[in-house]
């Protein structure tokens, strides 16, 4: 007999225990890459943030506008490739519940500052050129049943136009794919559409996007926009969009710590069951261990036994955790499409979670392992 079999054997003697801390371990790292796949979606717009992209908004606020005018200024200011505006439209489909994050824009330079947005050649030009166009992401085309040359109407929660009505009928004219973790769930319209028809608020622009000629130029192209600007109506505040991303989220709360606190309290728990199961565990088999030690057994191999089973136990829960939560991030991502950016389990996570089930394996093993490994015959044999 080996000892991988006497490992296995050991493992599942108490059957009912093993299924238990199983299960317990399966719902933990399931958890685990759950949330942490759910947490990557939530930072993409931080983590895929462009180094040499930058945002300028109100220096009272971001949701107030800034005049059109500064649109022209900034583009004098020395270090500045490229720059583009966008209005909140706050839209929905239909109904008010059915939200649709949509962006009254300036069509060619957004496109162009925003290469993540992959759509035809031929959808990109009949979208410029038609003036009640819009381009859509695959996302919230395919949520909604979307197609090219769809003529749908898109109501604003914010504005209305001059005849009262708060509908704008915009027609489909390009769908846009993503690389990467990018919201596939915008929807663009161009602001001159927009902002002839509003019935307030024309001829402002909710905020600019700047590309710099390179990142270390950031610093002083942030001071040169905000010195404009100083002591004007509308003073500015740009910061690099990984920033202006960061700021955004804050207004939700911290969803990443909260989503730490939650995967960290779930991997404690197990922790401990498991750790007390492992004890136990030993605690049982002492005279056991003392026999195979009489028979000939090695302290290295009781250690290798029982150190063994805890990683045999972590990394069997950990990986049926992980098959589960490949289903239950496709389930997640198919309810959430256009409403949250396409949810996958990434290699990351995978990596993560098996770094994890190592950690968890050695945490519970190492003290009944050693404590195998130092068990004395005469000792053993000796208790109750």
């Amino acid at each position: 007999m080996t000892l991988a079999t006497i490992v296995r054997k050991n493992l599942t003697r108490k059957r009912l225990r093993f299924a238990l801390t199983l299960i317990s371990i399966l719902i933990a790292f399931f958890l685990f890459s759950v949330l942490q796949s759910f947490r990557e979606v939530w930072q993409s717009g931080i983590e895929n943030a462009s180094d040499t992209r930058l945002v300028t908004v109100n220096k009272i606020n971001f949701t107030q506008p800034l005049p059109f005018a500064y649109f022209n200024r900034v583009q004098s200011i020395e270090g500045i490739e490229a720059v583009t505006h966008a209005d909140w439209f706050g839209g929905y489909f239909q109904d008010p519940q059915n939200f649709v994050q949509t962006f009254a824009v300036n069509a060619v330079e957004w496109i162009g500052l925003y290469p993540e947005m992959i759509s035809p050649p031929e959808q990109v030009r009949a979208f410029l050129d038609n003036r009640a166009g819009a381009m859509v992401g695959s996302g919230i085309a395919t949520r909604y049943g979307w197609k090219l040359g769809d003529r749908i109407p898109l109501s604003s929660n914010i504005y209305s136009q001059t005849d009262g009505s708060s509908v704008w009928d915009v027609q489909i004219e390009a769908i846009y794919t993503v690389e990467d973790q990018f919201d596939d769930t915008i929807v663009l319209l161009h602001y001159d559409y927009f902002n002839e028809s509003r019935s307030f608020g024309n001829d402002m622009v909710g905020w600019l996007v700047i590309k710099t000629a390179a990142p270390e130029l950031n610093d002083s192209v942030i001071a040169a926009v905000d010195a404009m600007f100083a002591n004007s109506s509308a003073e500015t505040d740009t910061v690099t969009e990984k920033a202006f991303g960061e700021q955004f989220q804050n207004q939700f709360g911290n969803i990443s710590l909260i989503l730490t606190l939650v995967i960290s309290g779930a991997l404690v728990t197990i922790l401990m069951i498991v750790g007390f199961n492992m004890v136990l565990a030993q605690r049982e088999r002492i005279k056991e261990m003392a026999v195979m030690k009489t028979l000939g057994f090695q302290s290295s191999a009781l250690f290798g036994i029982m150190l063994g089973e805890a990683l045999l136990l972590s990394f069997v829960g950990g990986t049926l955790g992980l098959l589960a939560s490949m289903g239950g991030v496709a389930l997640i991502s198919m309810l959430t499409v256009g409403i949250l950016p396409a949810m996958s389990l990434s290699f990351q996570t995978v990596l993560q979670t098996y770094g994890l089930m190592l950690a968890l394996g050695l945490l519970t093993g190492i003290i009944p392992a050693y404590q195998a490994y130092k068990t004395r015959i005469a000792v053993a044999f000796a208790r109750n």
